[in-house]
């Protein structure tokens, strides 16, 4: 049988050519082997190490580079914060020692007034999500207590 078209005529010369790079090296072509678990293993955590140095790498050098700017900043925080609105807040926010009373919507942020800071204030800080933890055990109970109730 007579095989006729290109890829019919490039096979033997392919497997020519291998044949011939087998007998010129006369050296037997070795299969790769196969790793073992421990070195597939091994593999794994030093991509993962290399990840992971490669993210607190970045992190490091991004905080470098932004100056400070992403928080941790001693000389602003939020002392209060309350809702007027379904969008709006008034917030007081102390900035070397002087309070700036603030009213925030979702477009801006105004200056309402600025004060000096009370010598009777304190240093706690209203954590923002204060109010709605509260709200939310509150709700809770009361829904297990309905619930209480209703299985009575």
């Amino acid at each position: 049988m007579r095989v006729t078209g290109k890829v019919g005529g490039l096979f033997p010369l392919a497997w020519s050519c291998t044949t011939l790079a087998g007998i010129a090296t006369s050296q037997p072509l070795v299969a790769a082997s196969s790793p073992t678990p421990f070195t597939s293993l091994l593999q794994v955590i030093l991509g993962l190490a290399v990840v992971l140095a490669a993210i607190v790498g970045l992190a490091w050098l991004f905080r470098r580079m932004s100056g400070g700017m992403l928080g941790g900043s001693s000389r602003l925080r939020v002392v209060s914060g309350v809702l007027v609105g379904q969008r709006e807040k008034v917030v007081i926010v102390e900035l070397e020692g002087e309070w700036l009373v603030l009213g925030v919507t979702s477009h801006s942020v105004n200056l309402l007034t600025k004060m000096d800071r009370p010598p009777d204030a304190g240093a706690e800080v209203v954590q923002p999500g204060e109010p709605f933890a509260r709200w939310l055990k509150a709700a809770m109970e009361k829904g297990r207590q309905k619930s209480e109730v209703v299985n009575k």
